[in-house]
């Protein structure tokens, strides 16, 4: 009697419901064993080589299995050459190319020489794909290459960390190197000089306006208010020694005008020296204890930032400010320097004065701040020549260095008494530098005050209170030792 469930018997001898399975085709697969680094060298592999000896079929590779005629094993092996580990999918097979293992000699002379040993996969035409383990260093990887392990970014060659957008690999998507912003050598690409200057935006072009004058850090309304009362003093004075021949008024105003005049003369003379002398007695602040906002004093190394510059006369390398003045002196018939020229007396012909972005190494706490003097900021520079001449060329002939120097800037080298200035602050000088610290994201900066600072009157050296606008740099001159061509 049948059953209503169909049921067969396993090979054990026990039934079990359902049909039986049909037997399926199983996919074939592919499957990796762990293979030693022979670097293509069966006298390196031992013991461990011959247990994945492989052999290979005339034209088609196979996988690992028994073999059934192993090849005698010679010193020498014929050209095929050997690779160990797996093959690439598109790999066209070849004959003599192996998984692992020896090749076989079979067919090939014993005197053949080896002509080519690597270990590794293939490419997409059955050559040997090459290696490097490790970052590549300074170049752009060639393709075929395959590479162990990322690409360390390229660090600049001082290691600082600058301002500005910074790529993130020194590749890009075409396999060329990027541009890494960062500090460069005193013979990198961004050394900038010349009329390259003049249009990039991380240098600020400073004038003759930041330099220290008397009468324009004087009030105006005071200064009018005095030449009027003067004026109706001497109108006064003069009226009454006309009138009761009494000369007493007039002598007072005089007194007083003198007395004037000598404190604008004393200023004007002394003023700037004065400064200096006010910036050398504020305290210095450690910029670990300095909160975001406070204005501060700091003094320390100098580090340059991304964009270095390069003086105009000297040719000194690696600085965050330079300054090269040419004044003329103008007699009674000679030319005038600038529409303001008066005579007999020195008038700024050319001045080229640039500052940017720098690194201070604070003395204090020796925590490192970022100084914003470039980028088109407020700067006062007070900052000693380092090297000072004149050029008489009606009775000495002009160096050639400073002949190239105004052939380069269209500048004529006539019979006028000229005076070269030139300063700068480079790499490794010793500055002071005033500013509010501003914190951003654990970067701590410098930048300009919002409103300018003054420096209070100094009644015991007779002088008036002056102020000074966006940051303050003093540096004096180190370099009246060296030698200096002029």
């Amino acid at each position: 009697m049948g059953s209503r469930f169909p049921s067969h018997q396993l090979s054990n001898g026990l039934y079990v419901s359902g049909r039986p399975e049909q037997p399926k085709e199983r996919t074939p697969t592919m499957s990796s064993v762990a293979m030693p680094y022979t670097g293509g060298d069966i006298k390196k592999s031992g013991e461990l080589g011959k247990m994945f000896d492989i052999p290979v079929d005339g034209s088609k590779s196979r996988k690992s299995g028994p073999i059934n005629s192993a090849p005698s094993r010679t010193g020498s092996f014929g050209g095929a050459a050997s690779h160990s580990g797996p093959i690439m999918p598109n790999a066209a097979p070849r004959a003599g190319y192996t998984t692992s293992g020896p090749v076989p000699s079979g067919g090939i002379s014993s005197s053949a020489s080896l002509k080519k040993s690597n270990s590794g996969p293939l490419n997409r035409h059955g050559d040997p794909i090459k290696k490097s383990s490790g970052p590549q260093s300074g170049g752009v990887t060639p393709s075929g290459r395959q590479n162990s392990g990322p690409l360390p970014p390229v660090l600049p060659a001082t290691g600082l960390i600058t301002s500005g957008p910074i790529s993130s690999g020194p590749l890009n998507s075409s396999g060329a190197p990027r541009k890494v912003s960062g500090p460069l050598d005193s013979m990198g690409s961004m050394k900038v000089q010349g009329a390259a200057v003049a249009h990039n935006q991380a240098v600020t072009i400073l004038n003759q306006d930041d330099d220290f004058s008397f009468m324009r850090n004087f009030p105006k309304p005071i200064l009018w208010s005095l030449v009027l009362l003067f004026v109706m003093g001497f109108i006064a004075g003069g009226f009454i020694l006309g009138a009761v021949h009494n000369a007493i008024l007039l002598i007072v105003v005089v007194i007083l005008f003198g007395a004037v005049a000598a404190l604008f003369v004393w200023n004007s003379s002394w003023g700037r020296n004065a400064i200096m002398g006010f910036i050398a007695r504020y305290p210095d602040a450690e910029l670990r204890n300095a909160k975001n906002g406070q204005f501060v004093k700091i003094s320390g190394v100098v580090t340059c930032g991304n964009v270095p510059l390069e003086s105009s006369f000297q040719k000194v390398p690696r600085c965050v400010y330079t300054s090269t003045s040419l004044y003329e002196y103008r007699g009674w018939d000679s030319k005038a320097a600038n529409p303001t020229h008066r005579r007999f007396t020195w008038g700024l012909r050319l001045l080229e004065r640039r500052a940017v972005d720098f690194y201070i190494s604070d003395f204090q706490s020796g925590l490192r701040a970022l100084v914003k003097t470039g980028y088109g900021a407020r700067v006062t520079p007070y900052v000693d020549d380092s090297l000072v001449f004149d050029v008489n060329p009606a009775i000495e002939e002009l160096s050639p260095e400073f002949i190239r120097w105004l052939r380069e800037r269209n500048l004529s080298s006539d019979d006028r008494l000229m005076r070269m200035k030139e300063g700068y602050i480079k790499e490794g000088s010793t500055v002071s530098v005033m500013g509010v610290v501003q914190r951003n994201d654990n970067v701590l900066m410098i930048v300009p005050p919002p409103e300018p600072i003054t420096t209070g009157c100094q009644w015991v050296k007779c002088i008036f209170p002056a102020s000074l606008e966006g940051i303050v740099l003093r540096c004096e001159d180190t370099s009246k030792n060296d030698v200096i061509p002029v």
